[in-house]
């Protein structure tokens, strides 16, 4: 992506970039791969989408939900870090409200709604054409410069958009907090599907969440890592990014 690619900003100061469709091989290629991540698989995004520049912040989730229910509150930049302590039940919520009251006008002459990505949107937009562990590489040791993690972060999650942006513009997608995705979790890529769609199971219970955290080892904030946890359930290192689909 470059600086003319197309993108807009909400009335809450959040930026959203276009993504547009393309093909990659999802999950990882190593032979030491965890179960998890294979097999890899080729999967194409026919449908092009916008996604959040920056993760949902605590003063967007206060400006729409009226409170505030993340750890890491205090102090006078607290609102520009990460919401966290939600839970994939708690951001549904948000997003309905979003969609209902702060929808109604067309961006950028188009219509939409607002969603989670899927977990293969999800990774094809942190990978951003590369094939490497990170969008910056394979040393973990560049890793500080991208994303905020356990050996980085001062037990706590930081503001967003502070490391370096991946190729395509998105920032802390390498840590600070894991993102939900559409997605319930499955064990493996076995029968994933080859496009963007999300994977539903019967249950659901579990949801995949992407890209590691502040309390996570580096291994945890690879493109192709997968994480999952209780859809009711919220904690202080999940929180997430947001879709913007054109109808």
């Amino acid at each position: 992506m470059s600086k003319e690619t197309p993108r807009f900003d909400d009335e809450f100061g959040s930026t959203y970039l276009l993504v547009s469709p393309g093909t990659y091989f999802m999950g990882n290629s190593s032979k030491n791969s965890p179960r998890r991540e294979l097999p890899n698989h080729l999967v194409t995004i026919e449908q092009p989408f916008f996604l959040g520049k920056m993760q949902v912040t605590q003063i967007h989730w206060q400006s729409v939900m009226k409170d505030n229910p993340a750890k890491f509150s205090d102090g006078w930049s607290a609102g520009l870090r990460p919401v966290e302590n939600v839970s994939w039940d708690d951001v549904q919520i948000f997003i309905a409200k979003l969609n209902d009251e702060h929808n109604n006008s067309p961006r950028l002459g188009l219509h939409g709604v607002w969603r989670l990505p899927s977990e293969s949107e999800w990774e094809y937009a942190a990978r951003a054409e590369t094939t490497t562990r990170w969008s910056f590489g394979d040393k973990d040791s560049d890793l500080d410069e991208h994303g905020w993690h356990a050996g980085n972060s001062g037990a706590s999650t930081r503001e967003v958009g502070q490391k370096k942006a991946n190729p395509w513009g998105l920032h802390d997608l390498h840590g600070n907090v894991s993102e939900w995705c559409i997605d319930d979790w499955c064990d493996n890529y076995d029968d994933a599907p080859s496009d963007q769609t999300a994977v539903k199971t019967i249950g659901g219970g579990r949801k995949v969440h992407r890209g590691g955290n502040w309390f996570t080892e580096s291994d945890s904030t690879r493109c192709s890592a997968r994480g999952s946890s209780q859809r009711n359930v919220a904690k202080d290192g999940i929180g997430f990014r947001l879709v913007w689909q054109p109808d």
